[in-house]
């Protein structure tokens, strides 16, 4: 059987791994710094620092993994993008493949980001858009890829890199656009908005994670964007949530000032993904947004005491 390591199982888009990593027959090691409170199926849980390298190095040596799919990094909502943490955790990211290759991994598929992309281009293919990271974020995990590919074209190892664009669903961060905006509408409290025009590629978490886990299990190598292929103005989105909140009428358009440097288009080529890695999304917008807006008024309604 293949064991996989997955590090980032309690993030956003980790715990949506688990369940397709187990249909496609891995045997899952999941890594988190903090107590799990995930379902799903049997999986084993290892408590970590990966910000450590001797705790990285124990877990790869306690685990043997013959696969690693390596999700974990800051992430905080408003610091991120220009945070020093972005430079711990490449400098941890690289311990761990380290470890990882010494071991006698087999495949590694790492997480990456369209802010590797030049913004300016609109369109972001993997073999055409040029790679000119703006953030602190978008630099680390752009070198993080480089050294990647080096380790890759010196070794045995087979490996891909997933570029993540935007993502929504169950059990996203409070304060992201789809997440707040469907707590302010179900909360009956106006929302300010920006106009709305800018396009994105919005897809939902539990396709993301599928295609994770589809992207491991198969032989592509290189970076491969994660995304729909269906590019839509923001407002869309926005409308979307307002339609299934009964908030249509609080939403105040254009209330938001948008930002200069704000790109008009972010667009994903995903003919890698669906060509090559054989891979389709099942959630269409207005499917992902049901979902997801069910899941919020659930878990936002108040809990009645026993």
């Amino acid at each position: 059987m293949t064991r996989v390591l997955l590090t980032g199982g309690t993030g956003f888009i980790g715990r949506h791994c688990i369940d397709p990593l187990l249909a496609r027959g891995y045997e899952v090691h999941a890594v988190s710094s903090r107590p799990s409170t995930v379902d799903g199926g049997e999986v084993t849980w290892h408590r970590t620092d990966l910000l450590n390298g001797a705790e990285s190095r124990e877990l790869v040596a306690a685990v043997q993994p013959t696969h690693l799919l390596h999700l974990a990094w800051y992430l905080e909502p408003g610091k991120f993008n220009h945070s020093i943490e972005n430079v711990r955790w490449l400098r941890a990211s690289l311990e761990l493949l380290e470890a990882f290759s010494a071991a006698g991994g087999e495949r590694a598929v790492l997480a990456g980001t369209c802010a590797e992309y030049d913004w300016s281009y609109g369109y972001c293919s993997e073999t055409v858009t040029p790679l000119v990271p703006t953030t602190a974020y978008g630099r680390c995990k752009h070198a993080l890829h480089q050294a990647f590919e080096s380790l890759i074209a010196t070794t045995d190892l087979s490996g891909a890199w997933g570029r993540v664009f935007f993502v929504y669903g169950p059990h996203e961060d409070p304060s992201r656009l789809v997440s707040s905006l469907t707590s302010v509408l179900l909360a009956g409290q106006k929302a300010p908005c920006s106009h709305g025009e800018q396009i994105r590629d919005y897809m939902h978490v539990a396709d993301v994670g599928d295609a994770f886990a589809a992207l491991l299990d198969s032989q592509v190598a290189g970076p491969v964007n994660l995304a729909s292929g269906r590019p839509i103005p923001i407002k869309q989105v926005i409308a979307g949530i307002a339609s299934r909140t009964g908030g249509a009428d609080l939403v105040q358009w254009g209330a938001v000032a948008t930002p200069r440097d704000d790109p008009p288009l972010i667009a994903a080529d995903v003919r890698r993904l669906t060509n090559e890695v054989g891979w389709r999304p099942t959630h269409d917008l207005d499917s992902g947004l049901e979902q997801t807006v069910s899941w919020w008024r659930d878990h936002l309604a108040p809990k009645e005491n026993p």
